[in-house]
């Protein structure tokens, strides 16, 4: 079989920019001609063996970037946009879709962006937000939403925050991640004392809470060890990683002084469990217990949603770990937390696959639930949920009530503990799962809530199956 043609020219274009090169010195560099790279960096041209070693040998260059990145969540992003009802006739072709996520970013960029601001404009009429008149009725996108995207589009790895919080976490993790969580703690009072801070753990409702004035910062006591440690790393963050944070802040030009508050506060919980999971020692512990989520929250002190969250994380250049999906759904099924290394993209809008197993973990809390899974492209992965309820520390506190899955493509399947005893050779073994309805191919899903927009539909009123209609 002809091995596949790289077309990376927009990932191409980017790494001689940010290398600061004209086309000319990239071109000698690479030891190609100069309108070879235009060809390649314009996707005339595949991206050469010889240019990729070039890469690799010239730059340091981490050439799976080249193949990965951006597109495929774009094009998921787009299928998504264009399965509303608004652009129902004029879907053009999956093919369409990924020639320009490929060849132009910023017109796929500024097609998400319209399409986004749209939505927002035509729910505030729907909702009689008294949005007209308002100063707050722009269309421009709601500072959730563009932070989202941020981290989203960043494959949720802030390179200087996670090296920061790994040099922060060194001298605790010297004698080894065993204890390390003890070690974080202090090292994290330490540095709070340094400035004139105090740390007090009380009977408060608030998780965390800090007075400039009186430079007095009280963790709840009813929070876990695991949250205590997280809150007070995240104060750190805020204070002694200010100007850090500030210059990233800087980079990323968000359009809303609200949007770049909580880009602030996302960036210093990043930091936070960037140091309570550091890089190189967690990715070591990782591999070493074949990404054993309980035994890797043991050795850290941390939780089990804590780990599998930073597992998504590990994409940094040069050495990077298993590409997973981690996500987090409440009781009714709604995305709280979303991210994807892998070529499954989540939903933007509403929930997740109900025939995802993370729906069924509230069934069984305390046990971790294994699923092979399928999406409608053919990509095959394993799957693991879990619920993490979190209680409110005393009697008729509200419990909070959520669950996780974590989970990564079939071909990374030694190197995973929950993969053993699973029938990966039996594709009967795998369950076909999507993403949403409005855009899911399958034609005979028993689970539909809605038909597929790039389908057309057959109703018979002398016959009726599962669903109302066929989907042709």
């Amino acid at each position: 079989m002809a091995a596949q043609k790289l077309y990376a020219g927009a990932k191409l274009r980017e790494t001689r920019q940010r290398l600061g090169l004209t086309q000319k010195d990239f071109a000698a560099k690479l030891g190609v001609s100069l309108p070879y790279l235009n060809q390649m960096e314009n996707n005339n041209r595949p991206v050469s063996t010889s240019v990729v070693l070039s890469l690799a040998q010239e730059f340091g260059f981490d050439v799976t970037e080249l193949s990965t990145g951006d597109s495929e969540r774009m094009v998921s992003d787009m299928r998504e946009a264009l399965a509303d009802p608004v652009l129902a006739d004029v879907t053009p072709p999956l093919a369409d879709l990924r020639l320009t996520a490929s060849n132009a970013p910023a017109l796929a960029r500024a097609f998400l962006h319209l399409h986004r601001a749209y939505r927002q404009t035509h729910e505030r009429l729907a909702s009689l937000d008294e949005a007209l008149g308002r100063e707050d009725s722009r269309t421009s996108p709601s500072p959730w939403d563009e932070v989202r995207d941020f981290f989203h589009y960043c494959d949720n790895y802030i390179d200087a925050v996670d090296r920061a919080a790994e040099r922060f976490a060194a001298p605790a993790m010297a004698a080894g991640p065993a204890g390390g969580d003890a070690a974080i703690h202090q090292r994290a009072v330490r540095a709070l004392a340094a400035t004139g801070i105090t740390v007090a753990a009380e009977d408060i409702d608030r998780l965390r809470h800090f007075d400039p004035e009186t430079r007095r910062l009280t963790l709840s006591a009813r929070a876990a060890p695991a949250t205590q440690t997280f809150q007070l790393l995240l104060q750190v963050a805020l204070l002694d990683q200010d100007k850090l944070l500030e210059a990233t802040l800087d980079l990323a030009r968000f359009q809303s002084d609200a949007a770049r508050a909580i880009a602030k506060i996302g960036l210093a919980n990043y930091f936070a469990g960037a140091a309570l999971l550091p890089y190189g020692p967690f990715l070591a512990a990782a591999r070493e217990t074949r990404h054993d989520l309980e035994r890797l929250a043991t050795r850290f002190g941390a939780s089990i949603e804590q780990v599998a969250h930073r597992l998504s994380t590990l994409q940094r250049p040069g050495a990077k770990g298993i590409p997973f999906f981690f996500v987090r759904v409440d009781q009714a099924g709604t995305i709280t937390k979303r991210h994807s290394a892998t070529r499954l993209q989540f939903a933007r809008y509403g929930g997740a696959c109900p025939l995802w197993n993370v729906h069924r973990a509230f069934e069984t809390p305390g046990r971790f639930l294994r699923q092979l899974a399928e999406t409608p492209d053919g990509v095959r992965y394993v799957s693991l949920a879990r619920d993490v309820s979190k209680a409110g520390g005393h009697f008729g506190a509200p419990v909070r009530r959520y669950a996780i899955a974590l989970g990564c493509e079939v071909a990374h399947a030694d190197a995973l503990v929950y993969a053993d005893g699973l029938d990966l050779g039996n594709p009967r073994a795998f369950e076909p799962i999507g993403i949403s309805c409005r855009i899911c191919e399958r034609v005979d899903c028993h689970q539909r809530s809605v038909p597929p927009l790039e389908r057309k539909l057959s109703i018979d009123p002398n016959s009726r199956d599962v669903l109302p209609y066929d989907v042709g």
